[in-house]
């Protein structure tokens, strides 16, 4: 497969029986997350690998990976967006079963252990009603995650701002919404806690006067199941959140 761009169109050569598919930029990738993209361009996120997006919404970060063959699972709390991630597949013709397509809480996702290359959870974790559910979900995404794989986050944090603190790790943001926001000592120490590898520094964006969101790529050790560590990672969670 050959992918040209020109002037915001992307022209695709799928060989010499594909013929060539034209597409705006934005039909190919929709309204991605420029830090998800940028994993793409890097190779961490490519064709063939399987990809869960836990808390979807409406699928802005699965066009592409739809698209060019990902084997894509999905789950989110919002029926209908998980309908409209449902539907899009199927236009696409991916092949892929309604089934991949779950509604149901990130803190209890109903897919196996370590059966994912990669798992995106963007804009999600800063939802957490308190710090029991945010190591819940934390627990989750790395439950599901194979060794070897790539867990993408991007999360409301302090890192660069300051905000009214409400009760633990909950604080007010710039448009009034209550945030649990994490903060650098926080991830660093989730990250060496879980015996995790940062595949990249992580990498605060601060949008003025509103919020800071933090991006928090890790990379699960290949041998990370034989570690002698507790055996539920919200243990793991629970020994960092009382130390910060």
């Amino acid at each position: 497969m050959l992918i040209q761009l020109a002037q915001g169109v992307i022209r695709i050569s799928r060989g010499k029986d594909g013929g060539e598919l034209t597409l705006s930029v934005q039909e190919q990738f929709g309204q991605i997350d420029i830090y998800v993209f940028d994993q793409i361009l890097r190779g961490n996120i490519a064709p063939g690998m399987r990809v869960l997006d836990a808390g979807c919404g409406y699928g802005r970060n699965l066009v592409h990976l739809l698209r060019e063959g990902c084997e894509v699972f999905a789950l989110d709390e919002d029926a209908e967006g998980v309908e409209h991630i449902r539907k899009l597949s199927a236009s696409l013709m991916t092949g892929l079963p309604a089934k991949n397509f779950q509604v149901g809480p990130v803190e209890r996702m109903p897919f196996p252990n370590e059966f994912a290359d990669v798992v995106i959870c963007s804009a999600v974790l800063h939802f957490a009603r308190d710090e029991e559910h945010f190591r819940a979900m934390l627990s989750e995404l790395w439950r599901v995650l194979r060794p070897g794989g790539m867990l993408f986050c991007r999360l409301g944090s302090r890192i660069g701002m300051d905000f009214e603190r409400v009760g633990g790790n909950r604080f007010i943001v710039g448009d009034g919404a209550e945030w649990f926001l994490v903060d650098e000592e926080m991830l660093l120490d989730l990250t060496e806690e879980l015996n995790a590898v940062l595949v990249d520094p992580l990498k605060t964006t601060i949008v003025q006067d509103l919020r800071c969101m933090t991006t928090w790529v890790l990379r699960k050790r290949r041998s990370w199941s034989s570690l002698q560590l507790p055996q539920d990672p919200i243990v793991l969670c629970t020994q960092v959140m009382h130390r910060a």
